[in-house]
């Protein structure tokens, strides 16, 4: 075999990309993706880079500029780029997620005004469900909106926004009551608000505020927020699909799309820290001889590249269960789950073959062992996925007594 996760039935086309954004992972993130991560710098020169692949707008239809690809395609590059480094496939993900909600759910004019500058690059995107004090739990958001007039007025504090301070166009969910009596189900009375704002931090638009960036142990310099909403006005065109209480289906329906991503993401990571334990395995020497050739390094290398393999299919089959149009809340749930926590136990294992170097900054390693953390709670935790691939089993498999 050429190397891990390699993926059958793929077209020329999607070949092309993958191989096209493999070279510039390659050549243009992994020679740096160390330096700039110790930084804590936004890898701008990468960005611009995939901005001029088209990168932004790979899973856009074609009538709005992109180039039409499947989330498969779309999850295999995310695989490549995280790969070089997870935070710049971060970047990315996000965006997708709205642009993926605007094209499923948004109303034709919010599609017209907003797919062609995503697709470019122009418009760059961050979504928001989270609160300081919400965890897991969705249905117990407190933001608001208000209807006043023919606008709506949108108050409260959101959490862990990707893309932050760098994007342009934020989809935000909030409780809104207007038109749902007092008792109607959390989930039942909620709304997704897209919001235009200015990049940077402090006060971007009249109303709303992003803090500054939080300080993470890794995920590095992708922005990570607050978003504050004190008086935000926003017109009634700008509720996502035009419609109000459709937003946390939207967001279920995109989390989807995310979790394929986090799963991608976690291939992406371990695959790199195999191919760094695999290398440094034949380098280092220990009792005469390459510490590949003691058994008990070739069982660490066995069980992580197995592991690479497993994920991977997993998060191919999600990908194409979306593609095809059917539902695929377990399959992206097990993916997000499996990927994951194989990630953490093929970095773990990579650290552990690289001894005592593996502690210190000069080696990649070290960043691959902060940044898998992220993954076993990105887009929700372990135990989330479990209760979703429970309860769905319980779903096929019920009992007839």
């Amino acid at each position: 075999m050429a190397r891990l996760a390699q993926t059958a039935g793929l077209t020329d086309i999607q070949r092309e990309i993958l191989s096209t954004v493999r070279d510039f992972v390659d050549k243009e993130i992994i020679p740096v993706a160390t330096e700039l991560e110790h930084r804590d710098e936004y890898p701008q020169q990468i960005v611009d880079g995939l901005k001029e692949l088209g990168l932004f707008g790979l899973m856009i239809p074609e009538e709005y500029g992109g180039l039409g690809e499947s989330l498969l395609t779309y999850a295999l590059c995310v695989e490549e780029i995280a790969r070089g480094w997870m935070s710049v496939s971060g970047i990315i993900n996000t965006h997708f997620i709205v642009a993926y909600m605007l094209k499923q759910h948004g109303t034709q004019e919010q599609k017209d005004h907003f797919l062609p500058r995503m697709a470019a690059g122009d418009i760059r995107g961050a979504f928001s469900m989270s609160e300081p004090g919400l965890g897991s739990d969705v249905s117990a958001i407190t933001s608001k909106a208000v209807k006043d007039g023919e606008e709506y007025v949108l108050n409260g504090q959101k959490m862990w926004l990707t893309n932050g301070g760098t994007s342009s166009l934020v989809a935000v969910l909030v409780r809104s009551d207007e038109g749902h009596p007092e008792g109607t189900a959390p989930h039942k009375s909620m709304t997704t608000f897209l919001i235009e704002k200015e990049p940077g931090f402090g006060e971007v638009r009249p109303g709303l505020t992003i803090p500054g960036k939080i300080e993470k142990m890794g995920y590095k310099g992708v922005d990570t927020t607050e978003l504050i909403m004190d008086g935000l006005r926003l017109p009634a065109d700008r509720v996502l699909g035009g419609v109000t209480g459709r937003g946390f289906y939207q967001m279920m329906d995109g989390v989807e799309v995310g979790r394929v991503n986090v799963a991608a993401r976690g291939c992406g990571v371990a695959q790199r820290a195999f191919e760094l334990g695999v290398q440094y395995a034949q380098q280092r020497h220990t009792f005469g001889k390459p510490i590949a050739q003691h058994q008990a390094i070739q069982f660490k290398l066995a069980e992580m590249a197995t592991k690479v393999e497993a994920a991977h299919a997993m998060m191919v089959n999600a990908a194409r269960k979306k593609d095809s149009g059917e539902r695929n809340d377990l399959e992206a749930g097990m993916a997000k789950y499996l990927a994951s926590e194989y990630c953490k136990e093929v970095v773990e294992d990579a650290f552990r073959i690289h001894g005592g170097y593996g502690f210190s900054k000069e080696y990649e390693i070290e960043r691959l062992y902060r940044e898998a953390p992220m993954l076993l709670i990105g887009e929700g935790t372990a135990e989330i996925q479990k209760m979703i691939i429970g309860r769905r089993l319980l779903e096929e498999y019920r009992f007839q007594g």
